[in-house]
């Protein structure tokens, strides 16, 4: 009989040692864990960290994950655990395809999340075929998120610590590259548990402060970034109600988003009011009662489906659906347009929805993630 070698933690029919696994590295405790722990099982690490952007004084803050210091500490771990590193200068790219079309989406009113677009476009795409042109088996990640093997193969599912799950940012990962992902991180409980591998494999950046801040955002002044990256962009305009009537004037489209209600400069009312639309086109920034935030349809589009079935297989799908990274999955109906666009009913109404944010979808039950799409403003 044909001899099948037992699967090794990772989920192939190889020895850890003969298994050779690209592991991203930021720089932070969480994928220093990930590179460590897989190297002390015997696998073939190769760390790679990735250069995103420009590491002048401007940019090198603490918890920043593109900062110089980071790579320097992706190096020290590599170094610390005896594992090959390597500094792959993506800038260029990076700048291609993430930093510019976020500056594009709030010159055009939207809130972007600039964060998902470099998971799909920059490390789960270009990072992870070279990858596969180092002759390694698997990348690995610091991600909290599960992957799990169902019937018809490689699942997403939340993270078992709901306050690290990063499944919002991780919606657009699609099944091919979910065959070739692992995510030794996804199972833990909690941080702390994170932090104690570090220590016990006395890592250098055990302590170190977690990342808050999009990387190439100091201080997450976004204007200011987005008035460099485009010059004029903050050109002022009028502060408007719902029947047209200008109220004040502002410092620029850019500097609002949906849902904003203090910094409008527009005080003395009797009742608060929040921005409730934003139109660059005039430069205008549209407020109103909270009420007029309220909203139960949302068309979305740029879909990621991950059943096992086809999306457009049936007419509705009664899911779960996450419409900004801080807020909880609400019950919804996904109706599909198409394979890659669908209008999405709220059983309640959500305030403060605004185009450019993502919506993902997940199992009423359980913790698997079926992928989403983008909000937009519809036809």
């Amino acid at each position: 009989m044909p001899y099948d070698p037992p699967l090794n933690s990772l989920g192939l029919a190889k020895p850890p040692a003969d298994t050779r696994v690209v592991v991203a590295m930021s720089g932070g405790v969480d994928s220093s864990v990930v590179a460590a722990e897989l190297a002390a099982e015997g696998y073939d690490v190769v760390g790679v960290t990735l250069q995103l952007y420009d590491h002048g004084a401007a940019l090198a803050k603490k918890g920043a994950c593109c900062a110089g210091r980071d790579i320097h500490d992706a190096r020290r771990v590599a170094d610390e655990m005896g594992f090959a590193h390597y500094v792959l200068d993506y800038e260029s790219h990076f700048r291609e395809s993430v930093i510019d079309e976020f500056a594009d989406a709030y010159l055009a009113g939207a809130t972007p999340v600039p964060c998902i677009r470099c998971n799909e476009r920059v490390k789960f795409r270009d990072l992870l075929e070279t990858a596969k042109d180092l002759g390694a088996d698997c990348m690995a990640t610091g991600h909290y998120i599960q992957r799990k093997m169902g019937l018809h193969g490689a699942e997403l599912h939340r993270a078992a610590d709901p306050v690290r799950d990063q499944s919002y940012f991780l919606f657009s990962t699609t099944r091919e590259q979910l065959e070739y992902l692992r995510f030794p991180l996804g199972h833990l409980e909690t941080k702390a548990e994170t932090r104690a591998l570090a220590a016990r494999h006395g890592l250098s950046v055990a302590d170190k402060p977690d990342s808050q801040d999009i990387c190439f955002v100091p201080d997450g002044n976004y204007a200011a970034v987005i008035e460099k990256l485009r010059p004029g962009a903050a050109d002022p305009g009028e502060i408007v109600d719902l029947e047209g009537h200008v109220l004040g004037t502002h410092r620029g489209v850019i500097h609002y988003t949906i849902g904003q209600r203090k910094g409008l400069g527009i005080g003395g009312l009797s009742d608060p009011l929040y921005v409730v639309r934003l139109d660059p086109v005039a430069r205008r920034v549209i407020v109103g009662p909270k009420t007029a935030l309220a909203t139960r349809t949302v068309p979305v589009r740029e879909i990621n489906w991950l059943g096992d079935v086809p999306f457009t297989s049936q007419p509705e799908w009664e899911m779960e659906v996450k419409l900004r990274s801080t807020r909880p999955p609400a019950p919804a109906i996904v109706r599909p347009l198409s394979e890659t666009e669908a209008q999405v009913e709220l059983l309640s109404p959500e305030e403060g929805i605004s185009p450019g944010q993502a919506c993902v979808f997940y199992a009423p039950e359980g913790s698997r993630v079926f992928g989403g799409g983008w909000i937009w403003k519809g036809h």
